[in-house]
């Protein structure tokens, strides 16, 4: 097996990477009226430096229709103005000679009647209600509250869910985005369709691992017959109990589920390892997961794309994954508080410290003011 240097650029999908560190999908809520705005367009240009930034960038979580939101002041991609406020975000950082993705998302069930159109109750696989918080901003300040209880999708309102997200693929490249990433992780949508723990349905969209899988799979097809596998990546967190997700038998479940995405020609699967954000070694089920399995099984399907890991990585746990068979390693936090992540763990440089307080909201504090290396 061929050892890979994080520093070193690389061929992906479509796309030929300055280097092989990616910057994570990270959730700022800094769009107000779901518009992307001219501050964004810096953030991700801060990052995308051939000589110190993100080899590739993947946005925030992106919506893909007005019920898909759940968060105060996340950026759609469903109306031509969204399309063309995101244009400031991509010229800006192919100006700097990057590569940038739009992260496509449905939040399903984590939503709130706030945020829904005529305030409706949010959607999911079934109606049970998640364990679990959405910020929102009220008169008072921005802060978390629970999700509002959801209700299940009927049957004939699944092919036009798939048709939103072919459509946002294709305002995603109108925007001059270099391709998509689709959000199946951390128990939004698609995810929840995947999960024993919030799929509970007894049509051909629930029960079975093949149905369960269903949805994602038409999404997946669906998007790259409109703007090619090549462009498509896919984000997965198989045990993050992230959002009230759980199911019982993670492994074969994903195994299927990367099996049947081997043929669509990908350019990378994204893999959360452990719990976002916490424990690599967090576990689901009733043995470890074993990524290394996983793998194997999109590549003896015959899968090519580039493999991503994510979850607390160093430069030194990068290294060794690159050496394990990985391709790309996703930052996420180390992105947020230090433009130039990756100058700083090539010359093992000190790190800035995250302001936690203002990862949420807000201005240029805490976003677009992080120092560069001396």
């Amino acid at each position: 097996m061929t050892s890979h240097s994080l520093f070193e650029p690389t061929t992906v999908g479509a796309w030929r990477l300055n280097n092989r560190a990616v910057m994570a999908p990270l959730t700022r809520n800094r769009a107000p009226g779901q518009l992307p705005t001219a501050q964004m367009a810096e953030y991700y240009a801060q990052r995308a430096h051939p000589q110190h930034g993100a080899g590739l960038i993947i946005t925030e979580a992106t919506p893909i229709s007005p019920q898909a939101h759940g968060y105060a002041d996340t950026p759609g991609i469903h109306t031509d103005a969204q399309v063309a406020a995101w244009r400031q975000t991509t010229d800006a950082v192919h100006a700097q000679g990057g590569h940038i993705v739009v992260q496509l998302w449905h939040v399903g069930r984590i939503s709130h009647v706030d945020l829904q159109p005529g305030g409706q109750p949010p959607v999911a696989p079934s109606a049970i209600a998640a364990n679990a918080k959405t910020y929102l901003i009220k008169p008072e300040g921005g802060g978390f509250f629970d999700v509002s209880p959801p209700r299940a999708l009927e049957t004939h309102e699944l092919p036009g869910i798939v048709d939103d997200y072919r459509q946002a693929a294709r305002r995603a490249r109108e925007a001059g985005f270099d391709g998509i990433e689709i959000h199946a992780a951390n128990g939004y949508l698609l995810d929840q369709f995947l999960r024993s723990g919030s799929n509970q349905r007894t049509d051909a969209y629930g029960g079975s691992i093949e149905n369960r899988a269903r949805l994602l799979l038409e999404v997946m097809q669906a998007v790259c017959a409109e703007i090619g596998g090549d462009r498509v990546g896919i984000r997965i967190s198989p045990v993050t109990p992230s959002n009230d997700a759980s199911d019982s038998h993670p492994q074969p479940l994903f195994e299927h589920v990367l099996r049947q995405l081997a043929p669509l020609g990908l350019a990378y699967v994204h893999v959360v390892e452990g719990q976002t954000g916490g424990a690599r070694d967090h576990q689901q089920g009733e043995a470890p997961f074993d990524y290394a399995a996983l793998r194997a099984a999109y590549r003896a399907a015959g899968g090519q794309g580039a493999w991503m890991v994510n979850n607390g990585y160093s430069a030194e746990l990068a290294q060794q994954a690159l050496d394990s068979g990985a391709d790309l390693v996703a930052f996420g936090r180390g992105f947020i508080a230090n433009p130039d992540l990756t100058r700083r763990l090539r010359e093992a440089l000190p790190l800035n410290e995250l302001q936690r307080a203002t990862l949420y909201g807000g201005g240029t504090q805490g976003y677009t003011d992080y120092p560069l290396a001396a």
